[in-house]
């Protein structure tokens, strides 16, 4: 009895230290997939890894590529602030997240797997031409349309930079194939995590 006590102990903790990653380029459906996996099982937690890179930029001059994820500052404060939501709240996290330099990415999931966290690390895939129409058709900063012009000007600048980045993903992640719908992606996540 106590042997299977302490065994559903172990698989609740497990279950508990995890982080889903959801990658992919700007306009993938990172978002809407995470939205929807926490709809399908309200104990994922969402993190907006894009939060931490908000608030470190209004502390320190970004670096000369312009871009937050460059600094190392921010590459452990994602790490260090999914630990925290992981130890504070108990809850799984989905995280959606651009991330396509390797060495970035395995220096936020080492310092999480340092910690005993599990990573699932999922990219979704969508072919160039279906990613720049829906950049195109999506408005971010609707009350602000040179923002808006400008936030999408730069999304269709990193198209080819991230569909390159399929190519040096690290090893275990899963390829999602971005075109079917988010029910479907949100199945094959979910499956696949319950199963690693």
């Amino acid at each position: 009895m106590i042997s299977l006590i302490f065994f559903i102990f172990c698989a609740v903790e497990e279950h508990y230290v995890r982080t889903i990653w959801i990658n992919g380029a700007f306009g993938a459906g990172k978002t809407t997939l995470s939205q929807q996996l926490t709809m399908e099982d309200p104990r994922l937690l969402m993190f907006d890894a894009e939060l931490p890179g908000f608030m470190v930029r209004e502390i320190v001059p970004l670096p000369a590529s312009g871009d937050f994820q460059d600094l190392r500052v921010w590459r452990r404060s994602v790490a260090d602030t999914a630990l925290a939501l992981l130890e504070e709240y108990g809850r799984p996290l989905v995280v959606p997240m651009t991330v396509v330099v390797p060495s970035y990415l395995e220096e936020i999931f080492g310092r999480l797997r340092a910690h005993g966290v599990l990573v699932d690390h999922f990219f979704i895939n969508v072919p160039v031409d279906v990613l720049q129409t829906r950049i195109e058709a999506q408005s971010i900063w609707p009350d602000d349309p040179v923002r808006d012009a400008e936030v999408r000007t730069w999304r269709l600048e990193q198209v080819a930079r991230c569909a390159a980045a399929v190519g040096l993903l690290p090893a275990g992640t899963v390829v999602l194939d971005g075109e079917l719908s988010v029910t479907e992606l949100a199945s094959q996540v979910l499956t696949r995590s319950a199963e690693s």
